[in-house]
């Protein structure tokens, strides 16, 4: 049983665990003479369309769809990775499929890809016609490491895998918000936290735009960190991400909402598992944008 946190202070069940390479825990399991248990290292209204339509500072909704939401998710490895399986993960999928149909988008989930099929998954997504979609989504649930992410089978750089969005390859969606949300460790450091002391532009004419333009990167943790996994529970990340949308979405733009997820996860989550050190743990979430203009989710009302 394992305390991973809540908005009241729930006990949550399962241990928290960290999706990064096992290797960190060998000598430890040497020292103490354990196995660890789990070490892995709709379209708008037709009023706010309008409204957001004639912003030169708002991201166009006045689509036909709202666009793509695809899921990788990853839960069993290869033997030769050195990975645990990520349970919990199913949880993140679910929530994240239900919280971004209800956002009105067309979710595809995929799970248990090969690094071969992550990419052949995201070159075909990319070649598709997005020109009647407002947006684009994609969230990636596995292990990883600075710089990578898992497929079953072993690693490919992060930036592999998102390249065939960017401007100079996928030409339907230039100028549109791609949103990637990384559920994955970005390095083996560990947060022990620290306690607070109480006292203590016009829209553009020209043709073109950098091919980096219009892209977030809402990362699980800040670069070089473990990210935290609940076995029962999902992620911690993934888990508020959900609930802010579900809760703020259509009321507050886009960096508001991952603001609020980056307070969740830094003030209600630490750290509860069996491998000695890992306990009483933090973590922070990372936002990295490249959005040119404000972006607000709409609520399906259908």
């Amino acid at each position: 049983m394992a305390d991973a946190g809540g908005d009241n202070n729930d006990v949550q069940s399962g241990e928290d665990s960290v999706d990064a390479r096992r290797f960190f825990s060998k000598k430890r399991d040497a020292a103490n003479g354990r196995t660890p248990e789990e070490t892995d290292s709709a379209p708008p209204t037709k009023s706010s369309s309008s409204t957001a339509g004639s912003d030169p500072y708002r991201y166009n909704m006045n689509y036909p769809s709202i666009g793509i939401c695809l899921i990788i998710n990853n839960k069993n490895f290869h033997k030769s990775t050195g990975m645990n399986d990520r349970s919990g993960t199913d949880v993140d999928a679910a929530c994240v499929a239900k919280t971004f149909t209800s956002l009105g988008y067309q979710v595809r989930v995929t799970n248990d890809q090969t690094v071969s099929q992550m990419k052949k998954l995201m070159s075909l997504v990319s070649e598709e016609d997005h020109s009647q979609k407002a947006s684009f989504v994609c969230v990636l649930l596995s292990h990883g490491d600075e710089g990578v992410i898992y497929g079953t089978d072993g690693c490919e750089k992060l930036d592999t895998m998102i390249k065939y969005f960017k401007g100079n390859r996928c030409r339907t969606l230039v100028g549109k918000p791609k949103l990637f949300f990384i559920q994955a460790c970005r390095g083996s450091t560990l947060d022990d936290g620290a306690f607070l002391e109480t006292d203590s532009v016009p829209e553009q004419t020209s043709e073109k735009i950098p091919v980096e333009a219009d892209c977030l990167y809402a990362y699980s943790a800040a670069p070089g960190y473990y990210s935290w996994r609940n076995t029962s529970n999902g992620s911690w990340f993934i888990q508020s991400l959900c609930e802010v949308l579900q809760e703020f979405s259509g009321k507050l733009e886009l960096m508001q909402l991952m603001t609020r997820v980056n307070r969740k996860v830094a003030l209600n989550f630490e750290s509860a598992s069996n491998i000695p050190g890992f306990s009483g743990k933090k973590q922070i979430p990372c936002i990295v944008s490249m959005l040119t203009k404000e972006f607000y989710f709409m609520l399906d009302k259908d």
